[in-house]
């Protein structure tokens, strides 16, 4: 089977990895790629690795990264002029308006595409796309971008050679969308895979994982010389988030890596905290280095646990102090292989607690590594995306 994953990345992650090597943008195809997988950023190339390994033909698009596929098109024929990818809303809009809008995100997303506020390609990365799928001719698409590659650009993709589709989306999905042309869709959330089956489609559960061959691209291991870390975004989504890592910050040294979107206040301790962006290997590090890290999942996601820091923290060895969800029992055992916390006041004893008791810390660590490596990482991810489809 020939599979094509089609992801985008965040403009910000572009914007570092171009900056840290200087001259990218002028080389291959091939060279930006690998560039790209080398910095183990999100999901890299480990869908298509594990999707090889299972003996298929596999490769990843990342749509919106201008650069990366004007190379393709030059490489192809192609006339295609580069247009550096633009931020965020959150860089755009007053802090305000953010946080009144965040409940009403999925109704709104059709009308902030309309306006230029949501991701969307230009004519020219589509035509780039199409030609591309084109030329691989998939039999199995999984697109990773619901935002990026909407609805209408599948159904065009769905006309050249009719490969099966397959979505894959963690938050809300949007509404209004006709959630019809996909085969499949898929996401860690079961809130939303229910959604889907209310509209007609076949959708199922499919966490996200870890890949193992990251530690083996890591350098050695340093001695862990930071109390408590936070990796990952502070933003009008995070309310709950933003509370719980204040309440620490003022008591204990917090490192938090990541961004920080505008309209945090002034007086917030969060802003002695930021150690700057961490991304890929860098991240990966960062939680190395720490005796406990902290996660905290996005309000919208309610009572369900499942975001990507659950398995690239305990992937990597680090204890793991998670927010407590119904469902977290189902992916790991608590204060066996991760720490749970209920409330702010409860996050802060088990913090007193564990980071006084060494031995107890390492060997939770230690077994939440054990059940990552075992059951979350990509192989048995994409052998059950395979079932999944071959059982349609």
């Amino acid at each position: 089977m020939r599979i094509m994953i089609l992801n985008a990345d965040y403009p910000r992650f572009l914007a570092w990895l171009y900056r840290k090597q200087p001259g990218l943008e002028n080389r291959s195809y091939a060279a930006q790629m690998a560039a790209r997988n080398a910095s183990l950023f999100g999901v890299a190339d480990f869908y298509s690795k594990n999707f090889e390994a299972l003996g298929h033909s596999a490769a990843e698009i990342h749509v919106n990264n201008p650069w990366l596929q004007a190379a393709w098109a030059r490489e192809h024929g192609m006339a295609a002029a580069v247009t550096e990818p633009a931020m965020g809303a959150s860089d755009r809009l007053p802090a305000w308006l953010l946080q009144a809008v965040a409940p009403f995100k999925p109704i709104l997303r059709p009308f902030a595409r309309k306006v230029g506020l949501s991701p969307k390609l230009d004519a020219q990365a589509e035509e780039i796309l199409l030609a591309q799928i084109e030329d691989f001719r998939p039999d199995l698409v999984l697109n990773q971008d619901t935002f990026h590659i909407d609805t209408a650009l599948m159904r065009r993709i769905k006309g050249i050679g009719k490969p099966k589709l397959v979505g894959q989306i963690g938050i809300s999905p949007t509404r209004g969308e006709d959630w019809r042309v996909y085969d499949l869709l898929i996401s860690q959330l079961a809130a939303t895979v229910a959604f889907f089956r209310g509209h007609g489609v076949s959708a199922q559960v499919s966490h996200l994982a870890f890949e193992p061959c990251v530690n083996d691209a890591l350098p050695p291991a340093t001695t862990a010389d930071v109390d408590i870390s936070f990796v990952g975004t502070v933003s009008a989504d995070h309310r709950q988030r933003i509370a719980l890592l204040e309440a620490v910050a003022a008591r204990y040294d917090l490192k938090l890596f990541g961004n920080i979107a505008p309209g945090l206040p002034a007086s917030s301790p969060l802003h002695r905290c930021f150690q700057g962006e961490a991304w890929g290997a860098e991240m990966y590090q960062a939680m190395r280095r720490s005796r406990i890290t902290l996660n905290s999942h996005i309000d919208m996601v309610g009572r369900e646990a499942g975001n990507v820091r659950l398995f690239e923290a305990t992937g990597v060895g680090t204890f793991l102090l998670t927010d407590f969800k119904d469902n977290l029992h189902t992916l790991f055992d608590p204060d066996r292989e991760v720490v749970a916390w209920r409330s702010i006041d409860d996050c802060i004893k088990k913090i007193e607690r564990y980071l006084a008791d060494n031995a107890a810390r390492q060997e939770i660590a230690a077994a939440g590594q054990r059940r990552t490596l075992t059951a979350h990482n990509y192989r048995e991810r994409t052998r059950a995306i395979l079932a999944a489809v071959e059982n349609l």
